[in-house]
Formats: C-alpha cells, structure tokens, sequence
C-alpha cells in the first residue's frame, strides 16, 4: 500500500515537471491578467474614440464585447467623410 502511495507521488511530481509552464500558473494570476487585458483594451477603445479614429457605434460594439469577456485584436477604423475637419 505505502508502495504504490510512493509511486503515485513519484508519478504526479515527474508529470509536474514535465508539465508545460503555462499549465502551472496559479487561478488567481491568470484572473488578475485577464482582467488587466480587459481594462487595457477599454483604455484603449476610449482612446480611440476621444481621437476620432472609431464612431459611437463601433465603441458600444466594442464595450459590449469586453462587458461579455471577448477580446478585440485589432479596431475597426471608421471611414473617414468629406464632413472630417483637420
């Protein structure tokens, strides 16, 4: 019995170390980044609307994604009109 208890450990402590690195991380770090990412992206969505660069509409798009927990990769510019002012 206290055999196979030893061989068991053996076997999970060997699975650990050959374990990738990314499957070791601690719940609560990989909360704590994705949360951190979320906040950046709407930073970034905010800016993106305080410069211009995307419309009302995308920006509510976006804000409803990030309140879901999806990521945008990359922003969706919107066409510029002959109404823009430089």
């Amino acid at each position: 019995m206290i055999a196979v208890l030893l061989f068991a450990t053996m076997l999970c402590d060997t699975a650990h170390l050959l374990a990738p690195r990314w499957t070791r991380r601690p719940l609560l770090t990989l909360l704590r980044r994705r949360r951190a990412a979320l906040e950046a992206e709407e930073r970034w969505s905010t800016d993106l609307l305080l410069h211009g660069r995307i419309d009302g509409h995308s920006y509510q798009q976006r804000m409803s994604g990030l309140a879901r927990g999806r990521h945008l990769t990359r922003p969706r510019w919107r066409r510029r009109s002959s109404h823009d002012f430089y």
